[in-house]
């Protein structure tokens, strides 16, 4: 075998061994976003979960749950109560209209059945409400508390993800990391929205 046949035959492992380490690198970053947008679906899930139940809590109570034992014992034995609104409208003899509204309270729910039933939530498990999902059993941080907007006391809750798995949500001290509500405002969206 000549030198030149050599050479050209480790040249050509070469660059196969460069081509498959290319395409392997390329891979692992694939698979590595796919994961990290599997949890971040699954923690957006519960975040939605978590503000429908803070939501209802709200409705029943007036204000947002402020610990996990009260959202919970909420989910569990609360209810939904199902009001029917009523307007009806009286043409007044000089061509105004007057609107009268009237309330009914049909019955209630429980919250469980209502909000986090089998057909909605195949999965759901109370006990790990609190738990961010892929985070190896890390909670939610959870705040809620009262502000004055116009000499007036609002409700607010935020509930974040502590620690997250994607590295841009990291950055700048976490200020992008999942959360649903926020601290200053009376919002219940979600950054992700």
């Amino acid at each position: 075998m000549t030198l030149t046949r050599i050479l050209s035959v480790v040249f050509l492992l070469g660059a196969l061994g460069l081509g498959y380490m290319l395409y392997k690198s390329v891979d692992d970053v694939m698979q590595e976003e796919k994961r990290i947008a599997a949890i971040e679906s699954r923690i957006i899930e519960k975040l939605q979960m978590l503000r429908d139940a803070q939501i209802a809590y709200m409705a029943a109570n007036g204000e947002y749950a402020s610990n996990w034992q009260d959202l919970k014992k909420f989910i569990e034995e609360g209810d939904i109560w199902i009001v029917q609104r009523k307007e009806t409208t009286k043409l007044l003899a000089y061509g105004k209209e007057e609107i009268t509204v009237s309330y009914d309270t049909l019955g209630s729910v429980p919250v469980i059945d209502s909000l986090f039933n089998e057909r909605r939530y195949p999965n759901f498990n109370l006990e790990n409400l609190n738990i961010v999902p892929g985070s190896g059993g890390k909670e939610f941080e959870f705040f809620a508390d009262k502000i004055e907007r116009s000499q007036r006391q609002i409700g607010v809750f935020e509930i974040r993800d502590p620690d997250p798995i994607n590295p841009k949500r990291r950055m700048n001290n976490k200020e992008k990391a999942l959360r649903v509500g926020s601290r200053t405002d009376s919002s219940t969206s979600g950054n992700w929205e």
